[in-house]
């Protein structure tokens, strides 16, 4: 395993890393989630990703009975959990980025991982009724009462991370040390573009969802859709249609090709590519059974094999490479 800074913070991440979203306490079984998370650590694995909302507590609770179970080194592994979403109470503040909230957030949060604390701490999604500068505070606090170790973003927006790094140092307050935004070869004017000032100023560092395009980049939808799968779970229609589009299954198919040509697969091949980013600190795996996992583990080998000329293969194939402004 490779391990990488998360951006400039002093702490370090294993450069794939393994997530509950849909999985635990929902599409597999507490016994799989066991069996995956321990093949994990046992490959190198050091950091592993939940939130508040996935399964309305139950991926947190899963994970937590795990870790407890198993016994291992507190310092041999980092966890990560998000507030924003709330356990599934729709009611006012039970939801969003308040102060209320995020306190409240972390202490269920902690109590259903059995930790004291959490070593990254997401707000996982802006919070347009709350003042960013509420927000800052609120884990400036967590991190000076000890129950978080770094705090960052998912989904933020350039704009509105860089508000919250001005009102950071405008109080001399703990700033954002990381972001988690979706990136995959579908995706990628967040990570190519838009943070590209961040990166190189603020010293931000990234733990990458969805690096499969949500199983699209895996080859198993280019023959039409596939029984089993995480679009085939209760609500997540939205999800489906957002996936299976024709333009994007042909690409798919494309770089299958190439990647057979590499003696590689097509998921395989996608996760090496996200790891050839330099501004990559870690790709969360997610996983329904071992046999995926034990496969998309290789990607740390392949992603040091790839050629610039694959990379621009791929890209001709995409057709999507951001194009940055000119100075």
């Amino acid at each position: 395993m490779e391990y990488r800074r998360l951006g400039k913070a002093g702490i370090q991440v294993s450069a794939l890393s393994f997530g509950s979203w849909l999985t635990f306490g929902k599409q597999i079984e507490d016994k799989l989630s066991d069996k995956l998370m321990s093949m994990a650590y046992d490959s190198g694995i050091n950091f592993f990703d939940s939130a508040e909302i996935y399964s309305r507590g139950m991926a947190e609770k899963v994970m937590g009975a795990i870790l407890k179970k198993k016994k291992w080194d507190r310092s041999s592994y980092v966890i990560a959990t998000k507030v924003f979403f709330g356990d599934g109470g729709k009611l006012p503040n039970q939801t969003g980025l308040s102060r209320k909230h995020i306190r409240e957030g972390i202490n269920a949060s902690l109590k259903r991982l059995q930790l004291d604390y959490v070593d990254l701490y997401f707000c996982h999604r802006p919070d347009k009724n709350t003042p960013i500068e509420e927000t800052v505070w609120a884990m400036h606090n967590l991190v000076l009462q000890g129950k978080i170790l770094y705090w960052g973003t998912s989904e933020w927006s350039a704009s509105e991370l860089m508000e919250a790094y001005n009102v950071a140092e405008k109080n001399n307050l703990t700033p954002p040390s990381m972001e988690q935004p979706q990136y995959n070869l579908f995706e990628r004017e967040k990570m190519e573009n838009e943070y590209l000032h961040l990166f190189k100023h603020k010293g931000m560092g990234t733990t990458i969802w969805s690096p499969l395009a949500s199983g699209l980049l895996t080859g198993k939808y280019n023959n039409g859709f596939a029984k089993g799968t995480r679009l085939s779970i209760e609500g997540m229609d939205w999800l489906k249609d957002r996936v299976m589009i024709d333009t994007k299954i042909n690409k798919v198919k494309q770089l299958t090709k190439l990647a057979k040509g590499m003696d590689s697969s097509v998921s395989l091949l996608s996760l090496a590519w996200c790891l050839k980013n330099k501004n990559v600190s870690t790709v969360i795996l997610g996983a329904s059974k071992t046999e995926q996992l034990t496969e998309n583990l290789k990607a740390i080998d392949l992603y040091q094999k790839i050629t610039d000329d694959a990379m621009v293969k791929i890209d001709a194939i995409m057709q999507n490479k951001p194009t940055l402004p000119q100075y």
